[in-house]
């Protein structure tokens, strides 16, 4: 089997940097980029309409403080009337590139998607995977839920030390 023929699927679990994505998609410049979020595909000729480089500093419902740099693309589900092609990730890559010309965009700072249709409130998303075929790259966006941040850390301290336990049948633990 031709392994290039094959589709590569990059996974992202919803923590991609704008610096991963960018060099994913780096040699597929001449690609049709879709995107699919929610239940979507976002129609030919969408539109990148705002690309914003944020720093943020909070405090959790823990009181725990926390700080981070995200790049967030705005972007329009809206077609122009007629238009039945995608953009062309390097298109995507350029405008990119044009920001960061006047913008300082951290190529380690998350990478955030908001997304709607005209008339419809952006939802915000984060990059789960990249599929790269033969003529197209999808990018799949899934909706960033809302968490509290210091029950999430328990669960997954909790996920962890169930793992690390002794096990029962041999007194050793899972991680070794």
């Amino acid at each position: 089997m031709n392994a290039s023929a094959s589709p590569l699927l990059v996974d992202f679990h919803g923590d991609a940097s704008l610096g991963a994505i960018l060099s994913a998609l780096g040699p597929h410049a001449a690609k049709a980029l879709i995107i699919r979020y929610g239940d979507r595909t976002i129609r030919p000729g969408y539109h990148v309409t705002e690309v914003k480089a944020g720093s943020f500093v909070t405090l959790d419902c823990g009181g725990n403080p926390d700080a981070w740099q995200e790049t967030i693309l705005q972007v329009e589900d809206l077609g122009p009337e007629g238009e039945r092609s995608f953009m062309h990730v390097g298109k995507f890559t350029g405008i990119l590139n044009q920001v960061g010309t006047r913008v300082r965009l951290d190529p380690d700072a998350r990478l955030t998607f908001e997304v709607g249709p005209p008339g419809v409130p952006m939802q915000v998303f984060d990059v789960d995977t990249l599929q790269i075929r033969a003529e197209q790259v999808e990018l799949r966006l899934g909706a960033r839920a809302a968490i509290c941040k210091p029950r999430h850390r328990a669960e997954q301290q909790e996920k962890v030390s169930q793992c690390c336990a002794p096990t029962a049948s041999k007194g050793s633990t899972c991680c070794t």
